[in-house]
């Protein structure tokens, strides 16, 4: 079921989306060579808890941490680890749901360790844009399929990278996860008509290579690139309002200043 959000809901998702924003720009400081990606995860429970915040995806099917930390050739559902060091030009992803009473918001943020190079920061901008040219397209009367297509076209079209099927964004509040899916490859003019009031997430997954994940991990949930390319993600919560597609996880209001709620 979709269910529409008023305005009052939809300011409580933004409170919501930015303590889950504040948590990702205190990340910059935490992330460096040498720690382990547990820190992480202890960094996101103490930044919760200190903002009156539940970690909403403890429990959620089992899964058993607030944050998924996926590194390298993971693409997603990677848990945080103690035995898992951190090193120079490592690419790590990050994402976290946040229940702020009862207003939920849902994003991922990817990272890269230390020392950079140029195919990791080609990948990272290209899958940034690639979100942004989403959210451009969720708009009130356009179709689900307008969104994949722009992230589809520009990621594999114009720049030979793999976009990621089998994970895709989603309906979020007053649950997690709910309709309507909102996959980041389809087919411009298909799909639902977006209408005001929808809150969603897009969070395109973007690997060096192929396209194709394998999910064969032992733990039961991290994906990996079937050919061992890097993978790239960035997700906004997002509302679609008459007024154009808002961003409720904001970490940079100069960049996303047309997509802020007045």
């Amino acid at each position: 079921m979709i269910t529409l959000k008023s305005p009052r809901e939809i300011e409580e998702m933004q409170k919501s989306g930015a303590i889950l924003a504040g948590m990702h720009i205190g990340l910059r400081d935490i992330i460096k060579p040498g720690i382990s990606s547990w820190e992480i995860e202890k960094f996101a429970l103490k930044y919760y808890k200190e903002h009156d915040a539940i970690p909403e995806q403890v429990g959620f099917e089992g899964y058993k941490y607030a944050t998924c930390v996926s590194v390298n050739d993971e693409i997603c559902h990677g848990f945080p680890r103690k035995n898992l060091i951190l090193k120079d030009a490592d690419l790590v992803k990050v994402d976290t749901v946040v229940n702020y009473h009862g207003a939920m918001s849902d994003s991922c943020w990817t990272y890269v360790v230390g020392k950079s190079t140029p195919e990791i920061d080609r990948l990272m901008k290209v899958t940034k844009d690639a979100l942004y040219l989403g959210i451009e397209q969720a708009q009130v009367g356009n179709r689900i399929g307008d969104i994949g297509a722009a992230i589809q076209h520009f990621t594999e079209d114009e720049n030979g990278y793999g976009d990621v099927r089998e994970f895709i964004g989603h309906g979020i509040g007053p649950t997690m996860h709910e309709s309507p899916n909102v996959p980041h490859y389809g087919e411009a003019g298909k799909g639902l008509r977006l209408r005001a009031g929808m809150t969603i997430t897009i969070e395109p997954m973007i690997n060096i290579g192929t396209w194709k994940a394998e999910m064969d991990d032992p733990n039961g949930w991290t994906a990996r690139t079937a050919d061992g390319s890097l993978s790239c993600q960035y997700e906004h919560t997002l509302a679609i309002t008459n007024d154009g597609p808002k961003i409720l996880t904001s970490q940079d209001p100069e960049r996303d200043k047309k997509y802020l709620l007045k």
